[in-house]
């Protein structure tokens, strides 16, 4: 009878998981909480959590992937990635390989962020680039990336009155 009632957990824990991947990914920490929550036993959550891992249906690799891309998306920078991936229990080994934090791309994202959110309004005294610079380290761009957008901003702002 504890065999059946095992069987059942089991098969009823690996539906849900499922269901819910075939959804959106989600990371193997955020199944085990969410399964967690429900109740179920831990020993049976483990067992089928690493099953689903060895079939390829949970992927952290993946869902970092995924993960980066949408909130990159969003206009958000790297650090914010970052930590909200490590929130979600992905390794700081797989963030660093997946994120790339001083790639180029970031350079490019943090302007385009900055552009949509300023629209071409460039900062005229020390209070209104403090609030830019603020803005974009919210958004989780680096001290790099941010003087960088301001910096290009002040050689446009100079050559226009030349």
């Amino acid at each position: 009878m504890i065999v059946e009632l095992s069987t059942d957990t089991h098969d009823l824990i690996r539906r849900a998981v499922l269901n819910w991947l075939a959804r959106r990914d989600y990371s193997k920490q955020e199944l085990q909480h969410k399964l967690s929550e429900k109740h179920f036993p831990a020993d049976v959550i483990e067992t089928v959590l690493r099953n689903l891992t060895e079939e390829g249906f949970i992927n952290d690799k993946r869902f970092t992937e995924n993960y980066i891309n949408y909130r990159q998306n969003k206009g958000y920078g790297p650090l914010r990635i970052a930590k909200e991936l490590q929130t979600r229990g992905i390794s700081a080994g797989t963030i660093a390989e997946e994120l790339k934090i001083t790639d180029n791309v970031w350079f490019t994202k943090a302007q385009q962020v900055w552009q949509k959110r300023f629209k071409s309004h460039k900062p005229k005294d020390f209070k209104s680039r403090a609030k830019q610079m603020q803005f974009l380290q919210y958004r989780g761009f680096s001290r790099e990336q941010i003087e960088s957008v301001l910096k290009h901003l002040q050689i446009e702002q100079d050559s226009d009155n030349l």
